[in-house]
């Protein structure tokens, strides 16, 4: 009976570590504010990227605004590949990145390393 229950308990904790490290999380999108024909919108990095998802309008420029708060070593860099970006992101400090979001769709960013990822999702 121990062996059943010990076989039971490890097969639970392994269903919960491979959830909770490659289950997909949905987060609610964020849409960027618009003033004077600039989408503005701050991200903050901390452990991953707050919003993780961020909804723009297709044709108009947009400044996403990181805000380093989070010392690690990876996500000292922001790479945005569809819009040709890698940015050092200063810790403590806001980093402005300008993009033009032309085409409707779904862009990733990741840190340097691409363990974290957002998403920019242009309408």
């Amino acid at each position: 009976m121990d062996k059943v229950l010990s076989l039971i308990i490890s097969l639970l904790a392994a269903a919960f570590i491979v959830w909770w490290f490659f289950g997909q999380r949905k987060s609610a999108a964020v849409t960027a504010t618009q003033t004077h024909g600039t989408q503005h919108i701050e991200i903050t990095v901390d452990g991953g990227y707050q919003p993780q998802v961020v909804e723009l309008k297709a044709g108009v420029p947009a400044r996403l605004v990181f805000h380093r708060k989070d010392p690690s070593g990876c996500l000292e860099e922001v790479l945005l590949p569809d819009f040709g970006v890698a940015k050092s992101l200063p810790l403590g400090e806001k980093t402005t990145i300008e993009i033009q979001p032309a085409k409707p769709g779904q862009y990733k960013y990741t840190c340097g390393m691409q363990m974290f990822s957002g998403q920019v999702v242009v309408k």
